[in-house]
């Protein structure tokens, strides 16, 4: 009887045992992962999917995180890169293993070059596999440290979350960039209790630093010691937020402002104190220059002579203490956020009661310089001659587009004559090739910023400005934007080739010459290449555009579509350039 008892007793300490166990709740390692990211204010991801990786799309989709299907790895990169530097806060690109995480570092290499946070998540082989010659093994950890912050692979499901944090946390704090997290194909759907799992809180936004009292003193002190003092505007000051204290810097010292591309608008570039139509004339003779969130590289030639003066002095801003004084010693370095800094010398100029003259020889001669450039560039924009030059397309693009579009630009000629033409008057809304010069951005990007405007339902449009060229990179992201709706407007100024091409009928004659591979300049694309019907094909609206009046009947019914993407195929003159560059250094005595 006793024996009966004790025997009974263990059935039921084993029944309430399974009863218990079964109550306790299980997770995948895809909702690890995707609870994870949500817990972080991971908004969005994009992503190609393939095993091992379709139940972590699933499993964000279901914790509320927005997934975009791209149809290139490189592409999807790029999408997610801009939400980083468009919100601050990192999104998400989900690439499968081997060759699917390869094509995806072009766009971590860019987003680390341009400071833009981005989480890339690539599924790999099972860990069990490793060194078998497993299906797409890669050594995706030790590769991604090349192009990225922080990489990493979490050592079980419990450790995911930790993980997660940190790479969000090392994205955005310091100098922001790419950071890779890597997840073997066993973990994604192996199960694991919610009470063990280490999740983490939300890691908080970036610390703010402020710059030394004393540098601060220096830099107003070599500011105001300066005849021809002038601002440089960079995108680090448009990722900060930095655009109200600018605008009271500016406005309350009355000095001349340049942005570099990417930070057109923080200001508005019709700001009355905006020098760009000067810009060559403003480098070469600036004696101090003060760098906001910009770096001296290829961008700004690197601060060193013959494009600046051998003699300039630099007040240089920049949260990263590496970057002070690179290529040219800072008279003034102020280590800090770039908000806070400007903050500072705000106030410290305003105590001062400081002020630069507007009447002096420097800003004559740059209103001088900035009128005839205007009346060059405008000649060349009323031109009548058909084809059209790059000046027509774009002034007329220009009259036309919405002062609060975001601008998404790339190509060579295409972009440089556009960054002149057409005008940015609110930050972070010009997205182009960037730090790294990338070509193939402007499809991902702008994919990006609709998905972004079409969730904050802005009523703002999207205009993706690209070469021919450089809409080939990545053209078939049309079928994205057709597929999830997103009415973004593509222009393509073709000009039948890479920076040059050449007209149709002079490629038949070429044709008739033998074999084009050793004929056709290597520069050279196929004349008159039918781009608008690209989109068309997927189910958006299509323009081929030869005159001004096509252009801009084109571009207007695009504005008035809010529902579709368009592509308007803008045929110009294979022949045309930029205007005639200035570069008065460049004389015989000095060559």
């Amino acid at each position: 009887m006793h024996g009966a008892l004790q025997s009974g007793s263990c059935f039921w300490r084993k029944t309430a045992f399974l009863i218990v166990r079964s109550k306790m709740e299980e997770l995948t390692g895809a909702q690890v992962i995707a609870e994870a990211l949500k817990s972080q204010n991971v908004e969005y991801m994009f992503g190609i999917v393939g095993v091992p990786i379709i139940e972590v799309a699933m499993a964000a989709q279901a914790a509320g995180i927005k997934y975009v299907g791209m149809r290139n790895e490189q592409a999807a990169c790029y999408a997610a890169s801009a939400i980083g530097y468009l919100t601050g806060r990192p999104a998400v690109c989900l690439v499968v293993s081997g060759p699917g995480l390869i094509h995806a570092l072009g766009g971590m290499a860019n987003a680390n070059e341009n400071c833009w946070p981005v989480i890339v998540i690539g599924g790999s082989s099972d860990q069990n596999q490793e060194t078998t010659g497993a299906f797409q093994e890669f050594p995706q950890v030790e590769a991604c440290r090349l192009y990225s912050k922080f990489s990493a692979r979490p050592s079980s499901l419990a450790m995911i979350p930790a993980v997660v944090e940190k790479a969000i946390r090392s994205s955005i704090y310091g100098r922001p960039g790419a950071c890779y997290i890597d997840i073997s194909g066993d973990m994604v759907n192996a199960r694991v209790d919610r009470d063990s799992v280490r999740f983490v809180c939300c890691c908080p936004p970036p610390p703010v630093s402020l710059a030394s009292s004393t540098e601060i003193y220096v830099a107003v002190r070599v500011l105001k010691q300066a005849q021809k003092p002038l601002i440089i505007i960079g995108k680090g000051a448009a990722y900060g937020r930095a655009e109200k204290e600018i605008k009271e810097l500016v406005e309350l010292s009355g000095l001349p402002f340049l942005p570099t591309p990417m930070g057109k608008g923080v200001l508005p570039d019709d700001h009355p104190n905006c020098v760009s139509a000067a810009r060559s004339k403003a480098l070469l003779q600036a004696d101090v220059v003060v760098l906001l969130g910009a770096r001296l590289n290829w961008i700004l030639h690197f601060g060193f002579p013959p494009r600046f003066s051998p003699h300039v002095k630099v007040i240089q801003v920049d949260l990263c203490a590496e970057e002070l004084s690179n290529n040219v010693r800072a008279a003034a370095a102020l280590l800090g956020d770039v908000r806070a800094v400007v903050g500072q010398l705000v106030e410290s100029l305003r105590s001062d009661r400081w002020r630069y003259p507007s009447d002096t020889e420097w800003w004559v001669k740059l209103r001088e310089k900035m009128a005839s450039n205007a009346q060059i560039s405008k000649a060349l924009a009323l031109s009548t001659a058909l084809p059209m030059n790059y000046y027509t397309a774009f002034h007329h693009i220009a009259e036309l587009l919405p002062k609060d579009c975001i601008i998404v630009s790339e190509g060579a000629n295409t972009m440089d004559i556009g960054r002149t033409m057409l005008l940015n008057r609110y930050p972070r809304h010009r997205l182009d090739a960037g730090t790294f010069g990338t070509m193939g951005v402007g499809p991902g990007f702008a994919v990006a910023a609709a998905v972004l405007e079409k969730a904050q339902q802005t009523g703002k449009r999207v205009v993706c400005v690209e070469g021919d060229s450089a809409f080939g990179f990545s053209g078939m992201e049309v079928e994205t934007m057709c597929r999830y709706k997103l009415p973004v407007i593509i222009i393509v100024i073709n000009n039948n080739g890479i920076y040059s091409g050449v007209d149709a009928a002079t490629w038949k004659e070429m044709e008739k010459m033998g074999d084009m591979t050793t004929i056709a300049p290597p520069v050279t694309l196929l004349p008159e290449a039918r781009y608008e019907q690209v989109m068309s094909a997927f189910g958006g609206r299509g323009y081929l555009v030869r005159t001004a009046e096509e252009l801009r009947s084109a571009l207007q019914q695009s504005l008035r579509d809010t529902d579709n993407p368009s592509l308007l195929n803008v045929l110009i003159d294979p022949a045309s350039d930029r205007k005639q560059q200035e570069f008065p250094w460049l004389t015989r005595s000095n060559l």
